[in-house]
């Protein structure tokens, strides 16, 4: 989960609930997309091609809705979840500075 607004993301959130699993965008209030994957949150019973294809009508409909920059927003997220790689994860922990194994503090 990421967003700007506390309404937003919470909107993301029950999205993703209402499609039992998957990825939402939303912003001002709407859900502007969103792609089901119905198994685990992860997974979908559609073809590798639909998938890849409805994730990146999704990108862009969160580029263009959003303003993000990212050329993969998803795939960044999905990589900035992954403690493995250095240097600054986010886990269930919280920020981590993977490399010292210590939490940062998100207030400067």
């Amino acid at each position: 989960m990421c967003g700007v607004t506390d309404r937003d993301m919470l909107l993301a959130v029950q999205q993703v609930a209402f499609i039992g699993g998957g990825l939402a965008v939303t912003n001002n209030g709407q859900v502007v997309g969103s792609l089901p994957l119905p198994y685990g949150g992860l997974m979908s019973d559609l073809s590798v091609p639909e998938v890849a294809a409805r994730l990146d009508d999704l990108g862009k409909v969160m580029r263009d809705a959003t303003g993000c920059p990212l050329d993969d927003p998803f795939m960044t997220l999905a990589f900035m979840a992954l403690p493995v790689i250095p240097k600054l994860k986010i886990t269930d922990f919280g920020l981590i500075d993977v490399e010292k194994f210590k939490v940062v503090s998100l207030f400067i």
